[in-house]
């Protein structure tokens, strides 16, 4: 059995259900710190809600360090009934290892930390800084996790260069697609105000639903923008409409609805919340509008860390990579608040968060000799 292998089920047999870590991130401890690595336990949250974080660091001798970041939490497994075996056993059948976190991530965790091992036995004293970032809080609320070890960083004055987070981003073969960024996503409740009344006497009430409707529609076909290279236009969608008492009599006195921007890198925050406002005020609506940034968006240009991955691709697989924008938001956008080249790479994500998660053995080498090859570009650019 490989070291990958034999890691990934280690941390696959791990019940880190979030905020959970179980025994995942002592395990990554124990095989760095042998290497030179200061290791440091971050914990965050409430009492009923503990966050655990590791901050791992090999400093080099130029003074540029690359950082594998990750989770160890994973998703709930939903019907236990339902997966063809235990989720937190590792499993093998017709190529595949199954488990809980196979796919999202705790492949990528164990080809990284095997890939660091190998390129240290080759490369003990590199220029080449090496980090690991690890949370517990990725798939929950997002607040006590990587956000807390970026803040404690920034005010350390740490400088971070590089970064990969081991998201599953390929699609049909490993290596076919890395994200070298992320959109902002910006949610909005809207509760819109009326006048409950008999519906058989509407002059004597004010129907919100009504007077919503033709901000709603104005809204749902605006352009926001063009988007640009890297992003596409910035999208609006409703998710939900709450209204009415349940009686089909009343006119209702409020209706609430519930939407989400996920916007490009040449829109803001502010600047979509204004032009909301805006739309609303003229339309005559009374209304109250609760914003919730979830993430700003980033973006990290064709440059050096994403030639290293590309050509570390290529080197191993052949595939000539895509780069994309798309999915939903990632720890990626916390890192890029210190760090200036960030991207996402890992196995195939067709299976991750379904029961059944899987991966594919046979990716397993390949995707931590990616990894290795990734070091071993920027260690000699």
């Amino acid at each position: 059995m490989s070291k990958t292998l034999h890691l990934t089920e280690q941390l696959i047999a791990q019940r880190s259900v979030t905020p959970e870590d179980g025994h995942c991130q002592p395990l990554i401890e124990a095989r760095l710190k042998p290497l030179g690595f200061a290791c440091e336990s971050i914990v965050s949250g409430p009492a009923d809600f503990r966050v655990k974080n590791l901050w791992a660091k090999r400093p080099g001798r130029s003074g540029r360090t690359l950082v594998f970041a990750g989770h160890t939490d994973v998703v709930p497994t939903g019907p236990l009934e339902q997966w063809t075996s235990d989720p937190f056993v590792p499993s093998h059948r017709g190529g595949k290892l199954y488990g809980r976190g196979a796919a999202d991530m705790k492949t990528s965790i164990a080809a990284f930390t095997v890939a660091v091992e190998e390129f240290l036995a080759k490369h003990p004293n590199p220029d080449l800084g090496i980090a690991l970032l690890l949370t517990s809080d990725e798939e929950g609320p997002s607040v006590d996790g990587t956000v807390v070890v970026c803040e404690q960083l920034k005010q350390r004055g740490e400088r971070l260069d590089f970064c990969i987070v081991g998201e599953p981003t390929s699609v049909e073969k490993l290596g076919d697609m890395i994200k070298n960024g992320r959109r902002g996503s910006l949610t909005g409740k809207l509760t819109v105000k009326g006048i409950q009344a008999h519906i058989a006497y509407p002059q004597l009430g004010l129907n919100p639903i009504h007077k919503a409707l033709p901000a709603l529609d104005e809204l749902a076909r605006t352009e926001w923008d063009k988007g640009n290279d890297f992003f596409p236009p910035t999208s609006f969608q409703i998710s939900n409409i709450h209204g009415g008492t349940g009686a089909g009599n009343i006119i209702p006195n409020r209706v609430v609805i519930d939407f989400n921007f996920r916007f490009a890198s040449v829109s803001t925050a502010e600047e979509l919340q204004q032009r909301v406002h805006a739309i609303l005020d003229r339309h005559g609506l009374d209304y109250e509008l609760q914003w919730t940034v979830g993430g700003q968006p980033f973006l990290t240009t064709p440059g050096e860390l994403v030639g290293a991955v590309q050509a570390a691709i290529r080197q191993v697989t052949g595939l000539e990579t895509e780069l994309s924008t798309t999915g939903g938001t990632s720890d990626g956008r916390f890192i890029s608040r210190i760090c200036p080249q960030v991207i996402e790479f890992g196995p195939i994500n067709a299976s991750i968060h379904k029961i059944d998660e899987h991966v594919l053995v046979a990716d397993l080498e390949p995707l931590k000799d990616i990894y290795r090859g990734v070091l071993e570009h920027l260690d000699a650019p």
